[in-house]
């Protein structure tokens, strides 16, 4: 059972006992005080203190916080931090299995229960501690390197080996998630939406950036070992200089515009990190410091400057805006319930280059809050998106691809998105923008990827031709790219692009000298080839992949040897079908 669902049930069984007892009580002093023991005065003095006792008696403290907490749930409001806190404490909640067990055992209640509005505050509630335990990993170090939280399962609160998304656009950690679906719980536990389908899609653009940073920082992540103790699983894990709670409310948990997890506030989850996708902001001219709180009546007055008839009082209320919402969780909520998003959509048609950047920037980390993305999506963005990626100065660019990436986490933009457009500027900007947009564009592309009608869009508006170029190490793009292509090799179209533009060297080259992950996704796509051709089966013989493709069947992830493992023996199958021939 839920342990914050006991207590709330017990509540009224408490008062129960209470109402009971005293009545209890009034009844044996009546019987003792009409008796004629003489005994009996000290009886009644003892009856009368433990009357008074159960008259007096409050909620215990666990009760009693929990109480305020659901009430400013109620009320629509996210409880205060210290409060949050101290639930956490009271309840045990701080050790990330006893935080999935009660996530599970919640949503459990969530379905047994007839009548959910009580439960659903609980659930909402949940959501507040995990957030809050997701933002506090996020001061912790691996070897003093602090972790960044879209790195971090919102269910295990642990640094993630194998993240999947699932069809909310959420990422989480594959066997945590499994988890969740095997106790039958069909509600994604960060946006609380149904879940449309249960497939479980790898994340290989987080889990690019969890590796490179592991490998940036000398980290090791191994597979959680289920039969692991907790002490175990966080050993790793140490808090640098303590926790200073006041330092945590003050910096508001850290960097969330580093998680687009896309949660709805973050969660972190299927993620962008700001330092490789954003565009460098600074709030010299703004007047805000990107940490800075604000208040409800300010960001109305922010908000109304952005109908101004001056361009240069709309551009400095988009430039705020940016700012507040670059890394404060709750200027988010502030500013998604003020009415902002409409007059910033209509602020990415505007003629002036900068205004638009911030416009389309502001929009950017807002759609961190799952909810306020969703606002932005029914708004009518994708279009106005659309045109700054095509009309745009380089930042906006870069950052409209970002966020219609953004908007590709829920599953039914995806589809809408490719149906709008989006794609051809998605495959320009891969072909010619900055570094950094070529990163955002093959992002947002092998998302929409995963609806199969959009890879034919994507092969069509020539996306290929750039992707193998981008295989040259030099670039330092060959996983986003193999990543890309393994989606688009799916398809007997794509398969004939990749072998035309010559991407069947290049894939064996990273078979044999590729990081891991681009290692897995090269035998993949070679894979697709051979069995879509003969021809282009010979090709990847001529071209070396046997002794590579060896090696990978025997030191390679689990998914890289399964497919070096399929391909070698498509060889062999070949050969002797070959033999078979000659010799008949």
């Amino acid at each position: 059972m839920s342990k914050i669902y006991g207590v709330v049930q017990s509540k009224h069984l408490i008062s129960k006992i209470q109402r009971d007892s005293i009545k209890i009580c009034e009844t044996v002093y009546g019987l003792i005080e009409s008796s004629s023991s003489t005994s009996s005065t000290s009886i009644l003095a003892d009856i009368k203190h433990f009357m008074d006792e159960l008259n007096n008696l409050k909620s215990e403290t666990t009760a009693e916080k929990l109480e305020n907490a659901l009430t400013f749930i109620k009320e629509q409001k996210v409880p205060p931090l210290e409060l949050i806190l101290e639930i956490i404490e009271l309840f045990r909640l701080s050790s990330s299995q006893e935080l999935l067990k009660e996530s599970i055992a919640v949503e459990k209640e969530y379905i047994n229960v007839d009548q959910p509005s009580q439960i659903s505050y609980i659930s909402d509630l949940v959501f507040h501690i995990r957030e809050t335990m997701v933002n506090l990993e996020s001061f912790k170090t691996i070897n003093g390197v602090p972790v960044p939280a879209y790195f971090i399962c919102p269910l295990t609160l642990q640094l993630m080996f194998d993240p999947v998304i699932v069809s909310t656009g959420q990422t989480y950690e594959r066997d945590s998630i499994q988890k969740w679906l095997d106790n039958g719980l069909l509600r994604c536990p960060v946006t609380r939406q149904t879940f449309s389908h249960t497939n479980l899609i790898p994340n290989y653009t987080v889990k690019g950036l969890i590796s490179n940073w592991c490998d940036k920082n000398n980290v090791k992540v191994d597979h959680p070992d289920k039969s692991a103790s907790e002490d175990q699983l966080v050993s790793n894990l140490t808090i640098e200089k303590g926790f200073d709670r006041l330092s945590f409310q003050k910096s508001n948990h850290r960097s969330t515009e580093e998680s687009f997890s896309h949660s709805r506030s973050g969660s972190t989850s299927t993620v962008v990190s700001s330092s490789e996708h954003l565009c460098e902001e600074t709030a010299s001219d703004a007047g805000v410091s990107p940490n800075d709180s604000t208040t409800f009546s300010h960001v109305k007055r922010v908000v109304n400057d952005l109908k101004s008839p001056s361009n240069e009082t709309q551009t400095k209320a988009a430039e705020q805006i940016r700012f507040l919402a670059k890394n404060n969780m709750e200027n988010r909520i502030l500013i998604g319930q003020s009415g902002a998003i409409q007059p910033l959509i209509s602020l990415l048609h505007s003629n002036q280059k900068l205004t638009q950047e911030h416009a389309v920037t502001a929009l950017l980390n807002l759609s961190i809050n799952g909810n306020i993305k969703s606002m932005i999506a029914e708004s009518g963005a994708v279009e106005p998106l659309i045109d700054v990626l095509e009309t745009g100065n380089t930042c906006a660019k870069e950052n409209a691809a970002t966020a219609l990436f953004s908007l590709s986490l829920l599953e039914e933009y995806r589809v809408k998105i490719g149906q709008s457009g989006a794609i051809k500027p998605l495959v320009d900007l891969l072909g010619s923008g900055t570094l950094r947009g070529k990163k955002d564009a093959a992002t947002a592309l092998f998302n929409l990827s995963i609806f199969h009608e959009n890879k034919a869009r994507i092969i069509q508006a020539g996306a290929i031709k750039y992707l193998v170029e981008l295989m040259d190490p030099e670039i330092q793009m060959v996983d986003k790219a193999v990543a890309l292509l393994s989606n688009l090799a799916s398809v007997p179209e794509g398969c004939l692009v990749i072998a035309r533009e010559g991407g069947i060297p290049l894939l064996v080259e990273v078979v044999e000298t590729g990081s891991q992950r681009g290692k897995e996704n090269a035998a993949s796509i070679l894979l697709q080839l051979c069995l879509n051709s003969p021809k282009y089966c010979r090709l990847v013989l001529q071209e070396g992949a046997v002794p590579p493709l060896v090696a990978l069947s025997q030191s390679g992830t689990s998914r890289a040897k399964e497919k070096a493992q399929q391909l070698l023996s498509h060889f062999h199958s070949q050969r002797e079908n070959s033999s078979g021939r000659g010799k008949s």
